[in-house]
């Protein structure tokens, strides 16, 4: 059996999109953190960078999926460089804002611009559905993308915080800001690998993604599946604290995302026959029952035993539920309907983060944990719930086939 990866980066151009895609999708990682780590360094108010951050992440949620949209009607070389411009501007207006202690509303308006740049994620997937249309290597392709999210976040967050506490406060902000724009000026050229417009279809019928119910179901599973990953986050660097080792937050964090990332490299080598719904109601429940685990932790070794396995079934369920979207959603909405997928789970990581803080302070570290439990009871009761109705969106996708759908 031959490496199916290596398969997969035959097509022509696909090193080359995936590579500057890469390079573009790392700021949505950094900035968030790399916000809150400037201002607070600047300012010295960590309400005020929460805050600011938060309004970048809001700002992301809701114009991504509409950028999105625009991508699908006119092409990603006529709406990535304006959706790349205006966020670098916003980027530069924040930073300067923050050195020169301008008005407090100019953070807030900076960061809302700075959150306009596109979802580079779905971009990248859009061009694997568009050069390997109708092969078995799409779960190839989507596995490998899972991974590359769980190394950008990881490794994202890290980055900015280093950067901006080893040099100065503006380096985490302004190296995610030049990213972008190297990235999607990459990524622009290459037309071959581009997606076509769909012209044929009128705009009064091109409705949006998230009219279609399985991009709803999608995106509230990955929602729920976010707020386990935020509540992760959270209640890792609390319990670091709470047992006196601060600094081995990062090892527990890493062991969940090495637990994701070999398990997607490891699912995606295999194709197999069971349908996509099923698929997805038995790596939600694994997702479900791996939280249970992380009640019981006494210790930083068995948290990271415990993260390690919880993260085993996150990628192949982001997997299963990217292949769904891809089966489920016509060809002239795809990158919508993926951005809204991937959107969900930024509003997941977000409230999961909130939830998880707001748990901590008032009951302990490890209390947090069962808001983890909470979204993956949420998670398995909505992906049996929607097993059917995948199930019947899928066969008709096959039956009136992707060209007509």
């Amino acid at each position: 059996m031959g490496n199916p990866y290596a398969v997969l980066f035959k097509a022509p151009g696909a090193v080359a999109f995936s590579a500057a895609g890469f390079i573009a999708r790392i700021p949505i990682a950094m900035a968030a953190i790399g916000i809150i780590t400037m201002i607070s360094q600047l300012r010295g108010q960590y309400a005020l960078a929460g805050a600011v951050s938060a309004t970048f992440t809001v700002s992301t949620a809701i114009v991504g999926p509409q950028v999105s949209r625009l991508v699908d009607r006119l092409g990603q070389g006529r709406v990535l460089l304006p959706a790349m411009g205006s966020s670098v501007l916003g980027f530069a207006a924040l930073l300067l804002s923050a050195r020169y202690d301008a008005p407090t509303w100019t953070l807030f308006a900076a960061a809302a611009l700075a959150g306009t740049l596109p979802n580079m994620s779905a971009m990248v997937r859009a061009r694997w559905a568009y050069v390997h249309a109708g092969s078995s290597r799409m779960h190839t392709a989507f596995s490998l993308e899972s991974v590359v999210d769980e190394l950008t976040f990881v490794a994202g967050p890290a980055l900015a915080v280093v950067l901006s506490t080893a040099l100065f406060p503006e380096a985490g902000p302004l190296i995610a800001a030049l990213l972008l724009l190297v990235g999607v000026l990459l990524f622009i050229p290459q037309k071959h690998t581009e997606p076509p417009v769909r012209e044929d279809i009128p705009d009064s019928e091109r409705g949006s993604a998230i009219s279609i119910p399985a991009v709803r179901l999608l995106a509230l599973l990955l929602a729920a599946g976010g707020v386990i990953v935020g509540t992760v986050d959270v209640v890792s660097v609390a319990f670091a604290e709470q047992v006196g080792a601060p600094a081995s937050a990062g090892i527990v964090v890493a062991a969940y995302a090495a637990g994701s990332a070999l398990s997607g490299l490891a699912f995606g080598a295999f194709q197999l026959s069971m349908p996509l719904p099923r698929q997805l109601a038995v790596v939600v429940a694994g997702t479900m029952l791996t939280t249970l685990p992380l009640l019981l932790v006494d210790g930083i070794a068995v948290l990271a035993v415990a993260m390690f396995v919880s993260g085993v079934f996150f990628a192949p369920t982001m997997i299963v539920i990217m292949r769904l979207v891809e089966r489920t959603v016509p060809a002239a909405a795809l990158t919508e309907g993926m951005t809204w997928a991937l959107t969900g789970l930024s509003a997941g990581i977000a409230l999961g983060a909130l939830v998880s803080g707001t748990v901590v302070d008032r009951s302990g570290s490890v209390a947090g944990f069962a808001v983890a439990v909470a979204a993956g009871t949420v998670a398995l009761t909505v992906a049996l719930l929607a097993r059917a109705p995948l199930g019947r969106a899928v066969r008709e996708e096959v039956e009136v086939g992707r060209g007509e759908h």
